[in-house]
């Protein structure tokens, strides 16, 4: 018979932020190594993850938010010189549940620093849909409709 796990503290915010990742064109999940379940796109790992039980691990490239992501307790530069690129770990042992939109944030930016430019720009369509303003790609068809007819001159056919 198989052991279960016993469910760790923060296995809901583990659970929260794989769902909030999958969300992400062309993500999958990607194993490396036992201990892990990390979130991929074009095989390329932008978040790394413990499982569920396991006291709550996340490491995210961080090019922009790295200095202040390192401010704050439970963060380390990523190992195996990961850190020099950017990566930031943070570990959450037992204590408070970690902020939930910080840590999506973090993925927001890792999976952008590592996923494909024409999955990023299918992501900001996809954004600008979900505000209710038309995609970017055909706001400039629509100005040049309207350019073409502002300029259309009358006929005198008759």
């Amino acid at each position: 018979m198989a052991k279960t796990k016993k469910r760790g503290p923060h296995d809901k915010v583990l659970e929260a932020l794989r769902a909030f990742g999958l969300k992400y064109p062309g993500t999958h999940y990607k194993s490396p190594w036992p201990g892990h379940m990390d979130l991929a796109v074009n095989d390329k790992t932008f978040a790394y993850l413990s499982l569920e039980g396991d006291p709550l691990s996340i490491g995210c490239k961080l090019p922009h938010s790295k200095d202040v992501a390192l401010m704050l307790p439970n963060t380390t530069p990523t190992a195996y010189g990961l850190g020099r690129s950017g990566w930031v770990t943070a570990n959450f042992e037992d204590g408070p549940a970690p902020d939930l939109a910080m840590l999506e944030a973090w993925i927001d930016e890792s999976y952008r620093a590592q996923a494909p430019k024409r999955l990023i720009k299918q992501l900001d369509q996809l954004d600008q849909l979900d505000r209710g303003s038309p995609p970017a790609s055909t706001q400039p068809a629509k100005k040049k409709a309207a350019k073409k007819k502002q300029t259309r001159k009358p006929t005198n056919e008759t």
